[in-house]
């Protein structure tokens, strides 16, 4: 049976478990990031916080971590997993759909925003590895944080959500030559700054290339016994031996095993079997991030906040500002409207956990001063803790700046109330553009409607009606004319597209709805939505690929024609009876074909 001293053992993990069991619910129901709860509770019941008091009082002791040893190992293993998780979720597809903001918006944020911190940190009498790395590190935002506030508001296919989702993965990339460099400069700290960098990059092509090497050697064959055995128990030890095995062969050739983990995630994500380790892993993740947050949190030193509040603040706020303002013109630069600018670049002001990370590992060789790191990580946590307000703040500021670019920019006037009958069309990109040509080519009156503010004001100075403007709200439907107008065509490519297509419908039941789909499954949800027609993307690429082979390979036209037009009639009975079409559907897309359009 286990004495008292080895169940004091266990207690550590308790608290941890606690924290996770029951704080992290609670503080999700008030609707507070958890991450912030196991921050705070980190904090608080750490050794700086109330583990300070744990020799006075045997009560306190057994309600606070002292042993920060013993749940040291989990936090590595947090580490390695959160790293881990960010490698599965980018992959060559995302990045090349995403290259422009990615590799262009986000890579000048990072490199930017590095280059300005490194040089204040310089400015104030930092050695120059130590003011790089601080510099880089403070570069980086919270990419769970953030990801978090988004996904719970339902946010990720605005534009807000996509701009942020591109820069934090290019920030999540920079931690890759982040870790070498900070690995090369410990290990060569006599050596010139540049002779560091230079280290870095070598080292960095070298040990991505064996490590990328064996695990494509190595990883498919892995998986696929697993995967014949049809035992999840073998997956789930499958892909830890991946996790934390690449991870020790990273640490054993000098560099860290959280990037050891990173590149087995990346390598992982172009496999078949992403899927189904996300799946396997998803229940354990909160678990293990939440330990990493919580030793986070036991490192954030409150005593040199109460000593130093003035510094606190005082970098809090120059932090805020500093990469507000450098993000802000960035956005504009890539053709992001003011109001998402603008609260992209609040929402990405505050540090991250990266920054734990690199000056923990850049204190441990010596490369940063330990009372340097205490105050720089007093000042990312104040951030993080921060971003819920910031969050709100940065929401308010962006409907005001929206307001203000509405009211003053030629762009953003007001459609027409003339009630006169005409075609809307939802969306002026790419599709929409090349949709309206079309309408005036055959003489058809229309107007269209888009959120980029600069999209829009581009081509109202070619002399289109486009307007800026929310689709999905009422209010705005109503001035564009939705009681009069002869029809609906919704081009966007977003999420939006449900929320457009309703509102239509709660306006005007009887309208022809033309809808932009992905593919077929999208095409079924939309009928679902009493749209007229649904146009998936993949088929109609499908239809024209067949149409333009035929025509090459020497049928007739007209035969290649109809063949093609009876193939698309039967896709879209199919779908509609997929998605619960009836008959009355059917006849209200005859209708609304030979419905005459009103011309100018």
């Amino acid at each position: 049976m286990a004495g008292p001293s080895d169940i004091y053992a266990f207690k550590d993990a308790l608290i941890v478990l606690g924290t996770a069991a029951v704080v992290a619910p609670v503080v999700q129901r008030l609707r507070i990031s958890p991450v912030l709860g196991f921050l705070v509770v980190g904090a608080a019941l750490g050794p700086h916080g109330l583990g300070r008091l744990a020799d006075y009082s045997r009560a306190i002791d057994w309600l606070t971590v002292t042993g920060e040893r013993q749940i040291a190992f989990i936090a590595d293993l947090g580490i390695v997993f959160l790293l881990f998780f960010i490698g599965l979720e980018l992959s060559m597809r995302r990045l090349i759909t995403m290259r422009r903001l990615v590799f262009g918006l986000g890579g000048l944020q990072v490199v930017l925003s590095a280059l300005a911190i490194s040089l204040a940190a310089f400015w104030f009498g930092q050695p120059a590895a130590a003011a790089l790395i601080i510099g880089t590190c403070l570069a980086l935002s919270s990419t769970a944080i953030v990801m978090e506030l988004l996904s719970g508001q339902r946010r990720m296919m605005s534009t807000t959500g996509r701009t942020s989702f591109a820069i934090l993965l290019a920030q999540d990339l920079a931690v890759v030559p982040l870790l070498f460099l900070i690995s090369a400069l410990g290990g060569h700290s006599e050596g010139s700054i540049l002779q560091g960098v230079i280290v870095a990059l070598v080292e960095a092509l070298v040990a991505v290339a064996v490590i990328a090497l064996v695990g494509r050697v190595i990883l498919k064959p892995l998986f696929r016994l697993a995967a014949s055995t049809d035992n999840p128990e073998f997956f789930m030890a499958a892909t830890l031996l991946i996790a934390v095995g690449s991870g020790v062969i990273a640490a054993y050739a000098g560099l860290s095993m959280a990037l050891g983990a990173f590149i087995a995630g990346l390598l992982l994500a172009e496999t078949e079997y992403r899927r189904a380790v996300e799946a396997m892993i998803d229940p354990f993740r909160g678990l293990l991030l939440g330990v990493f947050f919580f030793s986070v949190g036991m490192h954030i030193d409150l005593s040199f906040i109460w000593r130093e509040p003035f510094i606190v603040v005082g970098g809090f706020v120059a932090m805020m500002v500093l990469k507000t303002i450098l993000l802000v013109p960035l956005c504009r630069l890539f053709g992001v409207p003011w109001a998402a600018s603008v609260e992209t670049s609040l929402l990405l002001a505050p540090g991250g956990e990266f920054a734990f990370i690199g000056i923990g590992l850049a204190t441990q060789f010596g490369l940063v001063d330990p009372r340097i790191a205490a105050g720089v990580l007093a000042v990312v946590s104040l951030t993080m803790a921060t971003l819920p307000f910031v969050s709100l703040f940065a929401r308010r500021a962006a409907r005001r700046v929206a307001q203000q670019v509405t009211g003053d920019a030629p762009a953003t006037q007001l459609p027409p109330s003339d009630h006169v009958k005409r075609v809307i069309v939802v969306g002026h990109g790419r599709v929409g553009q090349l949709v309206c040509e079309q309408l005036e080519k055959h003489g058809i009156s229309y107007i269209a409607a888009d959120r980029d503010a600069v999209r829009v004001e581009r081509w109202r100075k070619l002399g289109r009606p486009v307007y800026f403007g929310d689709a999905s709200n009422a209010l705005f439907l109503q001035r564009c004319g939705i009681d009069e107008a002869t029809g609906v065509i919704v081009t966007l490519d977003t999420a939006a597209v449900d929320d457009v297509v309703r509102a239509v419908r709660a306006r005007r039941p009887d309208v022809m709805v033309v809808a932009r789909a992905h593919d077929a499954e999208h095409a079924r949800h939309l009928y679902t939505l009493a749209v007229t027609d649904a146009v998936p993307e993949t088929i109609e690429a499908s239809l024209q690929l067949a149409e333009s082979a035929l025509v090459g390979l020497g049928v007739p036209m007209g035969q290649v024609i109809a063949s093609i037009h009876e193939r698309r009639e039967s896709v879209r009975a199919e779908l509609q009876a997929a998605a619960g079409g009836t008959a009355s559907m059917t006849e209200r897309i005859r209708r609304a074909r030979r419905e005459k359009v009103v011309k100018p």
